[in-house]
């Protein structure tokens, strides 16, 4: 099958999403990049291009010139997807020129700055019909995609709690330094990274994580938020209490300045018949406990699965499967909408999804700000 021609925004030499972007794409096997704006020094995404073999024709200056260069092109030659790989405050801007000119998006979260832009873009998605995924790539491993399917099969019974953790370390070096430290550090900065750091960056993966394996949507949330230094501007640590419907509650613990601490996110689905437990720093196990009987370890490639969680492994079993992965079946997901064909439920972040995070973080944000009050999503 012909691959579908693939652009991106941002990731040029040296960023680390741009390439984890690159290499799911090439993973899933149905995308070929071959342009986009790869800096906003239009020298360095040149380079890029030269290294990437991309003809210099199709590196472009900025997305005016990328948009027009692209729609001159007969339509079997034209870009039709583009991966948006910025820093947050051009996301919305690109995606709505790149949807309203014909282009299917892949964008990086969170989706917008503001809950009002990211309603914006779901109705220009709706209206075009393309295809949109949001790069929550937590959910394209196949143990999380496992998790969904148990939960909807009722085997946990009726679900008490939800328990998710996402804690990093990165930040905490940096702000124990200098306070020159914190200068050029764009996720620091309200300009670029808008309304919040900590659950805007990593907190909003635990709220989606949530959704996305119970299938309920969170209704209220009461934030406690800090910077951790006076000099800072945006969260750095924080935790957020839930209100989930049926009376279930739980609980998002997040931070940046965890020292010490990698990656490590982990979600946990409390049930009255039993209960689920995944870790992102081992993502091949999934675990089922239980009053009754011993604890039950879930694993990749094996007939035991959904028949989604089948369609999402890479790799035969024993075989570690990781981030790259991950993406890649988000983007495989996205492959096969641009196709028509028939989905699974969950294959890729849609552009509700994205709506939906950023109602979490404005919420979260104003929850804090307004005195730890609820506050409704």
């Amino acid at each position: 099958m012909k691959k579908i021609r693939l652009g991106m925004m941002g990731g040029g030499i040296g960023a680390f999403i741009g390439d984890a972007h690159r290499r799911a794409a090439r993973i899933c096997n149905d995308f070929e990049l071959i342009g986009g704006v790869f800096s906003t020094d239009y020298q360095k995404g040149k380079q890029f291009a030269d290294l990437e073999n991309i003809l210099p024709e199709r590196c472009y200056p900025t997305l005016d010139a990328f948009v027009k260069g692209e729609l001159t092109r007969p339509l079997n030659e034209r870009i039709e997807a583009v991966s948006i790989v910025t820093p947050n405050m051009l996301h919305h801007e690109f995606a709505k020129k790149l949807l309203k000119n014909g282009f299917h998006v892949i964008c990086e979260k969170p989706m917008t700055f503001t809950v009002d832009e990211a309603m914006e873009l779901q109705e220009i998605v709706n209206k075009t019909k393309l295809s949109f995924a949001l790069a929550h790539t937590y959910t394209g491993y196949p143990m999380v995609r496992q998790m969904k399917e148990i939960v909807k099969s009722g085997v946990l019974g009726k679900i008490h709690r939800v328990d998710a953790q996402y804690y990093q370390g990165w930040v905490n070096s940096i702000i124990q330094g200098t306070g020159s430290g914190i200068t050029g550090v764009w996720r620091l900065d309200p300009n670029f990274a808008g309304m919040s750091s900590c659950m805007g960056d990593i907190g909003v993966h635990a709220f989606n994580l949530i959704e996305y394996t119970t299938g309920l949507q969170i209704q209220k949330v009461l934030a406690d938020l800090s910077p951790v230094k006076e000099n800072v501007q945006l969260d750095l640590d924080g935790t957020v209490l839930l209100q989930l419907p049926d009376n279930i509650k739980g609980v998002i613990r997040s931070s940046q300045v965890a020292a010490g601490e990698e990656n490590n996110l982990t979600i946990a689905i409390y049930g009255s018949h039993a209960s689920l437990k995944w870790s992102q720093e081992n993502p091949n196990f999934l675990y089922q406990l239980s009053d009754a009987e011993p604890t039950k370890v879930y694993k990749p490639a094996h007939d035991y699965n959904s028949s989604f969680a089948q369609a999402s492994q890479v790799m035969p079993s024993g075989h570690p499967e990781g981030i790259y992965e991950a993406l890649g079946n988000i983007y495989k997901g996205v492959a096969r909408s641009i196709r028509g064909e028939q989905l699974f439920d969950g294959e890729f972040p849609t552009v509700e999804d994205g709506v939906r995070g950023m109602k979490f973080i404005s919420n979260v944000v104003s929850s804090n700000k307004e005195g730890n009050i609820w506050k409704v999503l």
